[in-house]
């Protein structure tokens, strides 16, 4: 529980629970952790208190960010891990590329929701609008405003 009237600016508390947690073990090596809007949403604070907390415990060196897929608890006395070959929105995208072809997800059928590709691929929302954008354009899926995204029919899928 943060404490709002204290002496203790919101983010070093934040900091510190997040801290305690990779202390624990509740969050692993490797492993991401909350997003700066789930952080927002856990503590009620601004996201630019979010981000600080973030950005102190990547200067004490507990967490590092790879561009593009999140930021993830450093394993003690290691270097963060490589970038992957494919950036993870075009991972994303292959994946349900390969969900269409093989008939998993059916033309005119919803594709899986943003929140679910967020929990499915622990990466940020943003990432997974990308992937969603990038199957938009190769005419992959297509968007119903209020409604969702949706699978394209077979004729509007691209050529290989």
């Amino acid at each position: 529980m943060l404490d709002h009237d204290g002496d203790t600016h919101l983010y070093v508390q934040i900091a510190e629970i997040i801290r305690e947690q990779i202390q624990r073990g509740d969050l692993a090596p490797g492993r991401p952790i909350p997003s700066e809007a789930a952080i927002q949403s856990e503590f009620g604070v601004a996201r630019t208190t979010a981000r600080r907390a973030v950005h102190m415990l990547r200067e004490e060196g507990l967490i590092y960010t790879v561009q593009g897929e999140g930021t993830f608890v450093a394993a003690p006395d290691s270097a963060p891990r490589e970038p992957r070959k494919l950036p993870m929105y075009r991972k994303i995208a292959e994946d349900i590329v390969q969900e269409i072809r093989s008939g998993d997800l059916q033309p005119r059928r919803p594709v899986p929701s943003e929140t679910a590709l967020v929990q499915r691929y622990e990466v940020a929302r943003e990432t997974v609008r990308r992937a969603i954008g990038r199957l938009r354009d190769q005419g992959w899926v297509y968007t119903v405003p209020q409604r969702g995204t949706f699978v394209s029919a077979e004729d509007k899928w691209p050529e290989d």
